[in-house]
């Protein structure tokens, strides 16, 4: 959802992502800050004259209702795939309100059980997206909360390239670029 600019006061030190080079920083608590958009559950903020990200996890911390990402650890030691695929689903396109996966961002995903290790190839929808480090980060916050993952590494690739074919008709229909 859009919104207009809306100044809050932090509830909490809050966990954020510079844009657009996804240097973590943290908002001390009791600090005023701008939101500029909320998009995707994640929000933009202006902050000491910076935009930064927020999680949409985190969003209590600006007083906000906090997106919820939870997972069952069935107590097998395992990394389940399917929770891999839903932790990937709840990352949205900063620009374009439709997730990683259904965008046809995400190449592949190879998990490795012994060492808790998730390896993620994906791309963005333009080689040049401003975004890249701030995504790659949000993946590798949300898979992380994953039972049993200990390291997730994104790697961006750019072969072959992205295209509109790569969306879910789903995608496709809610942007408008079915035809």
């Amino acid at each position: 959802m859009a919104l207009d600019r809306e100044m809050v006061v932090t509830q909490a030190d809050c966990p954020a992502r510079r844009v657009p080079d996804g240097t973590p920083v943290t908002i001390p608590k009791d600090t005023f800050v701008t939101i500029t958009q909320a998009l995707g559950g994640n929000y933009t903020l202006s902050f000491q004259g910076q935009m930064v990200r927020v999680d949409g996890l985190d969003a209590a911390a600006i007083g906000k209702e906090p997106e919820q990402l939870n997972f069952q650890d069935l107590g097998d030691g395992q990394i389940h795939e399917e929770q891999v695929w839903e932790a990937l689903k709840s990352v949205y396109d900063p620009e374009i309100p439709v997730d990683l996966v259904n965008l046809g961002l995400i190449y592949t995903l190879d998990i490795d059980q012994a060492s808790g290790h998730v390896g993620i190839a994906m791309t963005l929808t333009a080689p040049a997206c401003g975004m890249g480090p701030v995504l790659v980060g949000d993946v590798e916050y949300r898979v992380g909360r994953v039972p049993n993952v200990r390291e997730v590494e994104v790697e961006l690739v750019f072969d072959p390239p992205w295209s509109r074919d790569m969306m879910s008709e789903e995608a496709q229909l809610e942007t408008g670029m079915f035809f």
